[in-house]
């Protein structure tokens, strides 16, 4: 071990980024681009503790990937996402890193690691081999650097410069700003940052996501209950009852989000929506199968197609099934050949046989994003 942590920020929202996943969560191979960037540089150097910062909706999702790391929720900012993870750092030097730099090669990694008594921050620096205009003037390029991450700093005076309202784009803007000293040594054309997306095809160490499909299932159950509104797909249903439930009861959108995330392993319903939570208290299910489908494209995959099976003796499903398709459609962002819905009775057996509820079953397969492909 070394007397050095390492922080990867991963808790951004990419919302400069033009692609429907978030860029931390782009797969390399079968790797979110998180994991396969920590795991990079856990290879050039034994560092005493590694951190990722996630954002507050992925936390849990983020932590089912490696058992190697630890885990914090990330803030609005750089900034407080670096506050917020340095409070986990025991050791006297902390390598800061951006995920947006996804191929830092390990020269890099060892330069910081050399300078990293000599001065407060050690920060990799470019030349600048263009011309360069400010304000309308040249100005000697000599002059310019272009600044880049990782960044190593003193633990205990990064902590201090970061205890200011001021934002600073990188940790040396911090460090200096408070006099602290910084040394500068040789960065890499390699560390290219991937901001819009367009830089992609500049990053050749990056492989495109595996041809892998995922399926998962989900079922819910619903008994009715008497002058309520039925909701089924998203669709109100001509009935004189309900389904009691926490939410709006809408067993066949619940059984879709089951399905959902259990085909990107992120476990099920009631961890996203607690039916102990009072603002979930008669919500509109299309709602929340939006905020499910916003999770699963953000961490990086697609929907292929969704099979349901309605168990109900009553209502009758066949009525409305091009309007559960129709609706489905709209949310879940795929065509509505992609959507089959199945309805069967239950031979008057059971509580769905004597008419006391409904049950749904589903089946839904997602894939990778690919970002190769845009």
């Amino acid at each position: 071990m070394t007397d050095v942590s390492l922080i990867v920020l991963c808790a951004g929202n990419s919302t400069r980024f033009e692609h429907k996943a978030k860029k931390q969560w782009l797969r390399i191979d079968n790797d979110p681009l998180w994991l396969f960037v920590t795991n990079k540089l856990s290879t050039y150097a034994k560092f005493d503790k590694i951190i990722i910062t996630s954002h507050q909706n992925e936390l849990s999702y983020m932590e089912n990937f490696s058992d190697d790391f630890s885990y914090v929720t990330g803030g609005n900012t750089r900034q407080e996402s670096i506050s917020n993870s340095l409070k986990e750092v025991n050791t006297k030097y902390v390598m800061v890193t951006d995920v947006a730099r996804s191929c830092i090669p390990q020269t890099v990694i060892e330069n910081l690691l050399n300078e990293k008594e000599n001065a407060d921050c050690i920060v990799p620096i470019l030349n600048v081999s263009d011309t360069v205009i400010y304000h309308d003037e040249t100005i000697d390029r000599d002059n310019v650097k272009l600044i880049q991450t990782p960044q190593l700093s003193n633990t205990s005076i990064l902590r201090k410069a970061l205890e200011t309202n001021i934002e600073y784009t990188d940790d040396s803007s911090a460090v200096k700003a408070m006099n602290g000293t910084i040394k500068y040594v040789q960065g890499s054309i390699e560390s290219k940052k991937l901001t819009f997306g367009d830089e992609l095809k500049d990053i050749p160490c990056l492989n495109a996501p595996s041809n892998n499909f995922f399926t998962g299932t989900g079922i819910d159950i619903h008994e009715f209950q008497d002058n309520k509104k039925m909701y089924l797909g998203g669709v109100e249903i001509p009935c004189e009852y309900g389904f009691k439930a926490h939410s709006d009861g809408d067993v066949l959108i619940h059984s879709v989000i089951d399905a959902l995330l259990g085909a990107c392993g992120a476990g099920d319903i009631g961890e996203f929506f607690p039916d102990t939570d009072h603002k979930y208290k008669g919500a509109d299910s299309k709602l929340l199968l939006e905020e499910i489908v916003s999770f699963i494209y953000n961490v990086g995959y697609e929907i292929v197609n969704v099979d349901l099976t309605v168990l109900a003796q009553q209502p009758k499903i066949n009525p409305h099934k091009q309007d559960i398709k129709r609706c489905l459609s709209k949310l879940l962002g795929i065509q509505k050949q992609f959507i089959n819905i199945k309805a069967t009775t239950g031979e008057k057996m059971g509580f769905i046989g004597r008419s006391e509820g409904v049950a749904v079953q589903s089946i839904a397969t997602i894939k990778y994003y690919n970002w190769k492909q845009k």
